[in-house]
């Protein structure tokens, strides 16, 4: 059977991009990928012709095509049960799937203030109360996970899952924008960004040619 491929927009902006690839990376799954970046000049009709929403990520294989991230990474489980991208334990799965559908489905104000950019970083400025509560629930969650079900590794649940790969890009954004976090917390980030599917990741957003000056905010430091 050939590779599955993966559909992907700018490695630098993209957060929802970067989830399934960063899991299928770490987990060791050999796929294809296509890059198409985004608000570019035929951009949207490239989208439209390989996903029903006309958004990426997308993933096709074996003549299907799913969209949504968290749709994929739930296929990819499925698909690829070996890699164990779920956890074994029924109670640490459920947690798993809660916490990885929060992050699907919330802290907006810090997707809308933190906005990606895994190419640069920024000097730490205040953060309004609605970032401040969404980085102490990221916190709290991730303490969480790992006081419960982390014993057995690094990652939120021991070894990584896709409950990493979920928050992976929330990781790059506490980076980029030198948010203040508690020392597990730092625990936490300084083992998902000494992955080297991360390093290869950012390597990438690097060579990439396209700037989106929406997202990028004045005064950087590097």
């Amino acid at each position: 059977m050939a590779h599955p491929t993966l559909v992907i927009g700018n490695r630098t902006y993209s957060s929802w991009s970067m989830r399934p690839w960063f899991a299928l990376k770490v987990a060791g799954i050999a796929f294809d990928e296509v890059v198409i970046p985004l608000y570019e000049p035929g951009s949207k009709e490239k989208m439209a012709a390989a996903s029903p929403t006309g958004k990426v990520p997308c993933l096709i294989d074996d003549g299907l095509t799913i969209w949504d991230s968290l749709a994929i990474l739930d296929y990819l489980a499925e698909r690829f049960p070996e890699a164990r991208l779920w956890p074994a334990d029924r109670a640490a799965r459920a947690r798993a799937r809660a916490v990885s559908a929060e992050m699907h489905a919330g802290f907006q104000a810090l997707r809308q203030a933190l906005v990606m950019n895994v190419r640069k970083t920024f000097p730490p400025q205040p953060l309004s109360p609605e970032v401040e509560a969404d980085v102490a629930r990221i916190e709290a969650l991730w303490a969480e996970c790992r006081r419960d079900f982390g014993q057995q590794g690094p990652f939120l649940f021991g070894a990584f899952s896709i409950a990493d790969a979920m928050y992976a890009p929330v990781v790059t954004r506490l980076r980029t924008y030198g948010v203040a976090v508690g020392p597990e917390t730092r625990a936490y980030m300084d083992t998902i960004l000494a992955l080297p599917a991360m390093a290869e990741w950012d390597a990438l957003a690097k060579a990439e040619p396209w700037v989106i000056e929406r997202y990028e905010p004045a005064a950087p430091t590097a």
